[in-house]
Order: C-alpha cells, then structure tokens, then sequence
C-alpha cells in the first residue's frame, strides 16, 4: 500500500513559479512509477508528467521546457518544478503512483492517487 500527499500548490501570477511536492508511505515506493496529472474546472484529468523508478522522464508537450521532475528515493518523495506557468496551467494536480515500474502517461496504470494540490494562475 502507498500513500501520497501533495504540498506547494497555491496562487502565482503567469510566468511565475511554483514547486510541488509528492510525499510518500510505504517501502515499495522506491520500485513504483509516479505520474503528475491535472485536471482543470470542467475538462478531464490530463497528463502532465512521469518518472520511472529508475529516473526516466516523460513529458506532456504542453510543459516540456518548463517542468521538471525529479525523485528522492531516500526521502520517498517526487518533486515537480513548474516555471514560466502560464493561466491555461490552472488545475488541481494529483500525484500518483504505479506499480508498473515504467508507467508513464495512461492514468489507468496508476494505483495509488493523492487528493490534490490546487495551483492558481493568474493573467
């Protein structure tokens, strides 16, 4: 069983920055895949970004070259760093975690889901 709390959402103005945390429980964490998805008021959720548990990245084309994953095993914890964060970025973003060890951008790969971080841009 994995647990996931996501932290660092809140309101920043368009271009600005802002990093989110994934922190996680339970030992099998370090062999899991972790995946970054958003969802926007009225739209589906969507994916933004993943990390296998051996490092390897994967983007959406809306936010490669300006977000970045990484992961901290030692910690249990996944970090996305958001710049140059643009209004259509506006979304409650999930943090999720498969036991699939190269899962990427299918959400229904993902076991374990956080309860969100909301994340304001304004224009």
């Amino acid at each position: 069983q994995v647990q996931l709390v996501e932290s660092g959402g809140g309101l920043v103005q368009a271009g600005g920055s802002l990093s989110l945390s994934c922190a996680a429980s339970g030992r099998t964490f370090s062999r899991c895949a972790v995946g970054w998805f958003r969802q926007a008021p009225g739209k589906d959720r969507d994916f933004v970004v993943s990390i296998s548990w051996s490092g390897n990245t994967y983007y959406a084309d809306s936010v490669k070259g300006r977000f970045t994953i990484s992961r901290d095993n030692a910690k249990n914890t996944v970090y996305l760093q958001m710049n140059s964060l643009k209004p259509e970025d506006t979304a409650v973003y999930y943090c999720a975690a498969s036991l699939l060890p190269n899962a990427a951008s299918v959400s229904r790969q993902y076991d374990y889901w956080g309860q969100g971080t909301q994340v304001t841009v304004s224009s």
